[in-house]
């Protein structure tokens, strides 16, 4: 049902409206392009800045898509409709404790054969990656590598490296000192360390709700308990709930994801992460941010961690270089503010140091130029990977499905009509050697049993077609529990 206009609509959106109606009957269908910017310029006397942001609202509702060079796209099902968004999840309150390994294991374990394929896969096609000029460096930083380095670069790490990065903070807009930062072996080491110098067995943590299952796997392994707090498809963290959480529980620390969230895709608008920052602040809560996914951004401007706004040192900002240029290379940092001293004791007394070859080889790529051409290149497939999957989703899958399009990262979140159950579907999808990520992995009470998280990692061919229909199919196919309530997103 087309959005109704009302008397204080504005032009872009009675054009957005009027292109909707035409969506909806037919006239422009799926697959089908729009007028360009300048011919709706040229035919309705308009701006160019009207007519993208009428775009952008049809964007927004599921109806049109993107395509870089290309123009807009009309996505809609084929009876003229969008499938709505998942909305806001509710959790249930208070700390819980951890019991997720099994699960995980199970779901995961499954699907690493080669002829599965990967739609519920937390990684990138290897293809993506510049891996040629990485071994290069890798072999020429190694004959240049003085022995003593070996010694030099323990914790907390290759100075160079470190000074690369400090210098990507730096041009996203605010500064980040060199001797904050922490190279570890990958954000997972970042991230435990962090969790590791912040809480104690028994304390509770706040975690997104859904949230990455690794997180529950670190509570878990370090006898902590979760609080999960409400989080949007779109925006992140319900900060309102989280005041009250904080002001009746107390918790130790927040392990949140505020730019590309894994399972949902969330990204928090710049504005609401001051006032996340401010209010941990005001309870001098430490958050520990997991921004992996930073560097997977459409536009031309990346988003700002909630790092940018700390001025106490609470943040513990973590990320690494595995899920934009060298996956299998495991470095990653650590930018812990107050808490850098006790991380590098940490990393001393458990791992002692990542790879020293490895670090001066990523140095090296790094100084030699072209890192940002490459993830130029990487945003845009990425971009057009995620516009297939989301367009199979809206296309293929059964009334009753809800789905959103993130404006970054690599997963797609995805409501399956109630009564479907995800844990058979995913048995049910393996079975045809499809692999998919299901909801309860996402929760310490295994909530989220009618979702999946899908991945668009893979460059889009025929197979991962055929894979979204035989998968659609599946849930259409799958018996549903009548007593089965309202999902919990």
């Amino acid at each position: 049902m087309p959005h109704r206009p009302d008397a204080a609509s504005t032009r872009y959106e009675l054009l957005a409206l009027e292109l909707e109606q035409q969506i909806a009957g037919g006239v422009l269908r799926p697959g089908d392009r729009l007028p360009s910017v300048r011919q709706a310029c040229s035919s309705r006397g308009l701006s160019a800045s009207t007519v993208f942001q009428a775009y952008y609202l049809l964007e927004s509702r599921g109806l049109v898509r993107a395509v870089p060079r290309s123009g807009y796209f009309v996505t809609a099902r084929a009876d003229g409709t969008s499938l709505r968004e998942p909305e806001i999840s509710q959790p249930r309150s208070g700390s819980q404790p951890v019991e997720i390994n099994d699960l995980i294991y199970a779901c995961l374990g499954s699907a690493r054969a080669r002829n599965i394929v990967p739609l519920g896969s937390a990684f990138l096609s290897p293809t993506l990656f510049p891996l040629d000029r990485l071994r290069r460096a890798l072999v020429s930083s190694m004959r240049r590598l003085d022995p003593w380095r070996m010694v030099e670069d323990l914790p907390p790490g290759n100075q160079q490296l470190k000074r690369e990065i400090a210098k990507r903070y730096l041009r996203q807009g605010f500064a980040v000192a060199t001797d904050e930062i922490v190279l570890t072996h990958g954000a997972m080491d970042a991230l435990n360390l962090c969790l590791n110098a912040v809480a104690r067995p028994g304390d509770a943590v706040v975690v997104e709700s859904p949230t990455f299952y690794v997180a529950l796997q670190a509570l878990q392994r370090l006898g902590l308990r979760a609080i999960e707090v409400p989080t949007h498809v779109r925006e992140g963290i319900d900060l309102g709930r989280l005041a009250q959480v904080m002001a009746l529980h107390s918790p130790k620390a927040c392990w949140l994801m505020t730019t590309f969230q894994n399972p949902l895709g969330s990204l928090m608008p710049e504005a609401k992460k001051r006032d996340l920052v401010a209010l941990l602040a005001r309870h001098d809560v430490p958050l520990i941010e997991d921004d992996v996914y930073a560097e997977l951004y459409e536009g031309k401007v990346a988003p700002l961690p909630a790092k940018a706004f700390d001025r106490r040192g609470l943040v513990l900002h973590c990320s690494s270089f595995s899920k934009c240029l060298a996956p299998g290379y495991r470095v990653g940092w650590a930018a812990p503010g107050r808490f850098t001293r006790e991380i590098e004791r940490l990393k001393l007394s458990t791992s002692l140091s990542g790879s020293i070859p490895v670090q001066a080889a990523l140095a090296a790529y790094l100084q030699e130029g072209g890192y940002d051409r490459h993830l130029r290149g990487l945003r845009m497939s990425l971009q057009a990977q995620r516009n297939s999957l989301f367009d199979a989703v809206n296309r293929l899958f059964p009334d009753g499905t809800r789905v959103v399009r993130p404006a970054g990262g690599y997963f797609v979140w995805v409501e399956l009509p109630s009564g479907v159950d995800a844990i058979a579907l995913h048995g049910a999808a393996l079975a045809q050697h499809i692999s998919l990520a299901p909801g309860p992995m996402f929760s310490a009470r295994a909530e989220f049993r009618h979702h999946i998280r899908l991945t668009c990692g893979q460059p889009w061919n025929e197979t991962l077609e055929r894979a979204m229909r035989t998968l659609a199919r599946l849930v259409d196919d799958a018996p549903r529990d009548a007593t089965a309530s309202r999902p919990s997103i």
